[in-house]
């Protein structure tokens, strides 16, 4: 590696990433020239491997403008040894005050793809020799007009009396469901959207849904239409019965307000959830596999 240089990116060569082809195509990214207009990518925290001049390692982390969190690693591609991009992290990491999170988008199903699995088993590779551990994977999927499941009957459903009724049951909730940018939450705005989704979504209830069964509430689900893309943000249960009906309850929400494709993130070992977004016409869209620092409480 004597001929390899590694070194941020300075202002005025962000067209350097890009010259490294995508090795993924497949998968939404937001483009690195949209983060730097928008603010989350910098040049200063952007590092490239480059060999002969050529790019064959490029990571860059994001923070948007006004997060309280760290800056993760959300872009971190690799066209060349795993010890490559293994001297690449730890370089950054030294610059940037330390390792932080990686979050490695993937395409659905990857494990099953022999071309996917190709191209990430380098930069994965890299980041356990640069000594960050995974720590957890989570799945979007996607609804774009599948017809819903007929309702059984059973449940009626109803807004929120007032947000001390959502705060109430989500203190009863242990584990939701559904939750859809848990990741940007915590990072962007300090809230877990497991505990305290309001603090991340506002006040207004026009987007959430008690489930009722012979007047007991037994599901809550949050929707939010006017995000960055029409999301369920937040689904929990005190039933695990209710669980179909409250997911196609929740995608109706949104498709009366004009949705025609609605998203919901899951942790991949939630086998039962999963099986039900994809009864209810949800289809995976990628993978997210979590990435921390060894003694990171993430």
């Amino acid at each position: 590696m004597t001929d390899l240089v590694i070194r941020p990116l300075v202002a005025g060569e962000e067209n350097l990433f890009d010259s490294m082809p995508d090795p993924l195509p497949q998968l939404r990214q937001v483009a690195y020239a949209d983060g730097i207009a928008g603010g989350g990518y910098r040049p200063e925290r952007t590092w490239v491997a480059l060999r002969a001049d050529r790019v064959v390692g490029r990571a860059a982390w994001v923070l948007p403008p006004g997060a309280v969190g760290a800056p993760w690693l959300e872009r971190f591609d690799l066209d060349a040894e795993p010890e490559v991009g293994a001297e690449l992290l730890r370089a950054a990491h030294q610059a940037l005050g330390g390792p932080g999170l990686y979050h490695a988008a993937l395409p659905a199903h990857w494990r099953r793809r022999p071309e996917v699995l190709a191209v990430v088993r380098a930069p994965m590779g890299a980041a356990r020799l640069a000594g960050l551990v995974e720590r957890g994977e989570r799945l979007r999927c996607s609804w774009t007009g599948t017809p819903l499941p007929a309702s059984s009957g059973r449940y009626d459903f109803r807004a929120p009396v007032d947000v001390a009724e959502v705060k109430a049951l989500v203190a009863r909730i242990a584990e939701p469901d559904v939750l859809t940018g848990v990741e940007n939450a915590l990072a962007v705005g300090g809230v877990d959207l497991a505990t305290d989704p309001l603090a991340w979504l506002g006040d207004a209830l026009d987007g959430w849904r008690v489930a009722m069964d012979a007047g007991k509430p037994v599901g809550l689900v949050g929707t939010a239409g006017d995000a960055c893309f029409p999301l369920i943000a937040y689904l929990g249960l005190l039933d695990e019965a209710v669980r179909p009906e409250l997911l196609a309850e929740a995608v109706r929400v949104l498709a009366v307000g004009g949705a025609r494709e609605v998203i919901a993130d899951v942790d991949a070992h939630r086998v039962a959830v999963l099986a039900e977004l994809e009864r209810t016409g949800f289809r995976q869209l990628r993978s997210r596999v979590v990435f921390a620092p060894p003694n990171s409480q993430e």
